[in-house]
């Protein structure tokens, strides 16, 4: 019987990215306490610019961000937020959108798998993902139970299951 796998991957959904941040700028728009701040929102490439005129209005945008994040389903551990600086009379925070897993961060999750994991499941570092294989299916249940339960520094998904 063939071995059963499956690939740890930490990717970002873009379209829902670019949605949240929509959604963000809409109600930054329209609330009373963000009228004449300056405060706004922009999506580059792989980061997230915000500013307002003042550093609480600027951390008060990226609240806003955050709630519609979560409701979009993705984690705030794929935004990796700087520190509100200041330029001219505005207040900048910029927030790098995080993707694929670093190589010291698969290291630490392939030493998890073969320390705590069930016996007979190999870890493999592939890139920026990881390919987890065993002969029973149970065991791979078992280590995405297991990494589900750890609190990491990366958000996971699990993918090509089979």
């Amino acid at each position: 019987m063939a071995d059963s796998s499956f690939d740890i991957v930490s990717k970002l959904d873009h379209q829902e990215v670019d949605n949240a941040v929509n959604q963000a700028v809409k109600e930054v728009h329209q609330r009373y306490d963000f009228r004449n701040t300056g405060a706004t929102l922009n999506l580059g490439a792989d980061e997230i610019v915000m500013t307002a005129n003042a550093e609480e209005r600027v951390l008060a945008v990226l609240d806003v961000l955050q709630s519609k994040l979560i409701r979009r389903g993705i984690s705030l551990k794929s935004l990796e937020v700087g520190e509100p600086k200041q330029s001219g009379k505005e207040v900048r925070l910029v927030a790098a959108l995080k993707e694929g897993i670093s190589t010291e961060d698969a290291k630490k999750i392939a030493k998890l798998i073969r320390e705590e994991g069930p016996k007979g499941v190999k870890p493999l570092i592939q890139g920026d993902e990881l390919r987890v294989s065993s002969k029973k299916r149970d065991d791979l249940q078992a280590v995405i139970a297991l990494l589900k339960g750890k609190d990491l520094d990366v958000a996971l998904q699990f993918i090509n299951y089979r």
